[in-house]
């Protein structure tokens, strides 16, 4: 009986988030004041939930059968992904008023989407890991199409759905190989067997199926063809969410499963194509981001460039590595929600402002929201102190560590020319005048989430050390 009841405070972060969603089904069903009381609601579901999952950080139990880990890293993730839906739903409160595109399920759909990440957080097994990530990809797809009124929109919700259905499938038969030869989808009971299946190609070939389709997740090269169009097609508030708490459950994935195999194998076997996707998502994400004029899709780009850095953690395969990349992730969900945030916030109806000329004299138009930006825009170029130098320093060394001080100088290169793509956007702000003298209109709870992203961006930036003993106290390598 106390096990039981131990249990459930465990899992207690999933069930106040599973009776959000209940409780928001009944709202917009019977309440016709929902529109008004759904955004609310959830931002205090998703706070709840962020709050005990880091009041409860030591707890360290596999629960469900040994299906689902919590405590640690786990519910660092949890805090993760639940405040930057908290985020991403006080830059939506006036953002779906702008397009006309409030329908009551949106709330639902972010909050089911966060469910999905916690479970693909806290897997044990293959097969919860599985249903994660298909309540979350689904998730995704419907929000990508959500503003139904425009052609770009349906576009990107069709092939983020055709792709993501497509990598699903990679994933699937990877699962399935390494079932048939493990006996088991224990992520516990693979690792314990990994000595001695790591000469079976069939088993080999069913992890590298895996980490194909969860490369797909991470918007990593070169399965990065869908975030330009997607990022673009979709709401910014949404694509924030999908660059951010989105990313970030991917990765938690891949730390899963392979930082459960690194004692087993010494990282031989994943180092090559760890360390090849890396380079090329770093150069190849930076390099287009230069060419690009609607400031959505350069940051698409970025997010390719971002995957790429983070990547090198895991090619390190050490400890400082894997606490590198979830340090990485805070930040990067910060910046990038705070980026976007202020994106949605100065675009105005039918997808105007997304041009980067469109910013031109923002600095004199809109100070406030001008000074925050370019402050975003040192963060993710990695210009210290911010949050952004830190996290690519943090992988850096591990990879310097690892004997992959190769891969860390190409690190840095992809860095120094991310740095013109990044500082254009302050050079248009501040050094280029502009006809347009019109004022974004900026509204309370936008600016809320705006200001909550930058002071943790700063926070993190000032005091580094304090997340990553947290998560080198928690992460057993």
């Amino acid at each position: 009986m106390l096990n039981n009841i131990q249990e459930f405070y465990s899992i207690l972060p999933l069930v106040i988030l599973g009776a959000a969603i209940l409780i928001s089904v009944v709202i917009e069903m019977y309440s016709e004041n929902s529109e008004k009381i759904l955004p609310w609601f959830s931002i205090l579901a998703f706070g709840s939930v962020a709050v005990y999952s880091l009041l409860n950080l030591e707890q360290n139990l596999e629960v469900l059968q040994n299906a689902l880990a919590v405590g640690g890293v786990v519910n660092i993730f949890w805090f993760i992904f639940n405040i930057g839906a908290a985020i991403v739903c006080l830059l939506s409160v006036n953002y779906i008023k702008k397009y006309g595109t409030y329908f009551g399920e949106y709330y639902i759909i972010i909050q089911s989407s966060v469910l999905g990440m916690m479970l693909i957080a806290g897997a044990r097994d293959l097969i919860m890991i599985f249903l994660g990530l298909e309540i979350m990809s689904i998730s995704f797809y419907v929000l990508a199409g959500f503003n139904r009124k425009r052609t770009s929109s349906n576009e990107a919700s069709l092939k983020y759905f055709l792709l993501g259905a497509f990598a699903t499938g990679f994933l699937v038969y990877g699962m399935a190989l390494i079932y048939g030869k493990a006996g088991s989808t224990s992520i516990d009971v693979i690792a314990q067997k990994f000595s001695v299946l790591n000469t079976d190609v069939l088993f080999l070939v069913g992890i590298l199926l895996f980490l194909i389709g969860f490369s797909f997740k991470i918007a990593a090269f070169p399965f990065h063809m869908w975030v330009p169009d997607v990022y673009q097609g979709s709401p910014t508030t949404v694509a924030g969410l999908f660059s951010t708490a989105g990313k970030a459950a991917a990765f938690s994935a891949l730390i899963i499963i392979l930082s459960a195999f690194f004692v087993s194998s010494g990282n031989t076997f994943f180092k090559p194509y760890l360390s090849v996707i890396a380079v090329f998502s770093m150069l190849f994400g930076s390099i287009v981001a230069i060419m690009q004029t609607d400031i959505k899709r350069m940051l698409a780009y970025s997010s390719i460039a971002h995957a790429g850095y983070m990547l090198i953690g895991l090619a390190a395969g050490n400890s400082d590595g894997i606490a590198g990349i979830i340090f990485y992730l805070a930040a990067y969900t910060f910046m990038n929600l705070a980026a976007f945030g202020i994106v949605s916030i100065i675009e105005g109806e039918n997808e105007a402002n997304l041009n980067i000329d469109s910013y031109a004299g923002l600095g004199s138009r809109s100070p406030v929201l001008a000074g925050l930006l370019a402050l975003i825009m040192f963060a993710l170029s990695g210009i210290p102190p911010f949050a952004g130098f830190f996290g690519k320093y943090y992988v850096f060394i591990a990879a310097i560590k690892a004997d992959l001080t190769w891969l860390a100088i190409v690190g840095i290169i992809s860095s120094v020319i991310s740095i013109y793509f990044y500082l254009r956007i302050v050079v248009v702000m501040y050094f280029k005048s502009s006809d347009l003298q019109e004022k974004p209109v900026i509204n309370f709870s936008e600016m809320f989430g705006v200001a909550i992203s930058v002071v943790l961006v700063i926070a993190l930036g000032l005091a580094p050390g304090s997340l990553i003993n947290l998560i080198t106290t928690f992460f057993k390598f």
